[in-house]
Order: C-alpha cells, then sequence, then structure tokens
C-alpha cells in the first residue's frame, strides 16, 4: 500500500472512529459522545450493529498491513466493549467513557508511526 492510499484509508477509519466515538461534545463538559454510545443504547441490535463498526475498522487495518498483535489489542478493546456494553445499564454508562475505536485508531497510528506500512 503506498503512502497516499495509506493515508486515506487512515483518515477513513479515523472518520468513522469519530463518528462511533465521540462525534457530538456535550455542553459545558469536557466530554462527547458518538453513535456507539447512542445506538448501543438499544438492546442486542445497537451492540450488535456497533460490535460489527468496530470489527470493519479491525480489517481495514489489517487490510493496511497492521501487525497481528496490534491487531489483537484492538480485538481486544472491541471486546471489553462489547462484553461490559451487554449489561444493561452499566454497559450503556460504560459506552460513553471507553472509547474501543478512538483507542483503536491510536493504536493504529502508534504502528504506522513506529513501522510504517508502505513498501
Amino acid at each position: 500500500m503506498d503512502d497516499s492510499t495509506q493515508q486515506r484509508e487512515l483518515q477513513r477509519i479515523e472518520k468513522l472512529a469519530n463518528t462511533l466515538d465521540t462525534a457530538v461534545g456535550i455542553p459545558g463538559t469536557r466530554f462527547s459522545v458518538g453513535l456507539d454510545g447512542l445506538i448501543g443504547l438499544v438492546p442486542v441490535v445497537g451492540d450488535t450493529a456497533m460490535l460489527a463498526s468496530g470489527l470493519w475498522i479491525v480489517h481495514r487495518a489489517q487490510k493496511m498491513g497492521i501487525r497481528k498483535t496490534v491487531l489483537t489489542k484492538m480485538l481486544f478493546n472491541l471486546g471489553i466493549d462489547a462484553t461490559v456494553g451487554a449489561i444493561p445499564v452499566v454497559g450503556d454508562l460504560f459506552d460513553f467513557f471507553w472509547k474501543a475505536n478512538q483507542r483503536n485508531i491510536a493504536l493504529v497510528k502508534k504502528e504506522i508511526d513506529k513501522h510504517p506500512l508502505s513498501k
């Protein structure tokens, strides 16, 4: 994957992660929410849809050439989000604080900085 393609893909998954985790700032606070926290309020269907979106980010990172150890960390972040997120009420609150997709984008960026992916 050349540098410009890699950069476009990173921007694409970063935009999705922002939409899922931090799309809307809460006025008067330093907090923000995204679709994950909001759609996750819908039992089962919401959590499943948000997990699928997070898995798509991991899939795209894999296509970018991100190493398996980093992909495993990304899946772990999503696993925590899905497991705790499935608990009624507690899980919904947890979703507003545990920004799994933002964590995963940070892992991708760190990986690219440490190990450029272009060939």
